[in-house]
């Protein structure tokens, strides 16, 4: 699937079953808590939270995609073409960043 698929298939099941999108500040609301459950799962999978006393762990594909889904209602929302904002986006990265990781001694 690509994203503009995902973004159409998005928008299909909102038309279909949502009824309509949220308000776009209600999405963003919504992205935070998706996020923050992202951040619960990652402190306690590879930080060094521990789990309450009869939590049940999330699966990770299912909290990022969680994410991805309200992402990518706020673009669909708000007229944002993912594809070619991320192909922009990597442009942009390339060109500010293509020399400045390599001389990371951190990473290396």
């Amino acid at each position: 699937m690509t994203i503009t698929q995902a973004q159409q298939q998005v928008d299909q099941w909102i038309q279909t079953y949502g009824v309509r999108y949220f308000s776009e500040l209600t999405n963003m609301a919504i992205l935070t808590e998706e996020v923050g459950e992202l951040a619960r799962l990652m402190a306690r999978q590879y930080g060094d939270q521990s789990r309450k006393p009869g939590e049940i762990p999330k699966e990770m594909g299912e909290e990022l995609a969680d994410v991805l889904w309200v992402l990518l209602c706020i673009a669909n929302q708000t007229g944002v073409d993912l594809t070619q904002a991320l192909q922009q986006s990597i442009a942009k990265k390339t060109q500010r960043d293509k020399d400045r990781h390599q001389q990371n001694e951190k990473l290396h």
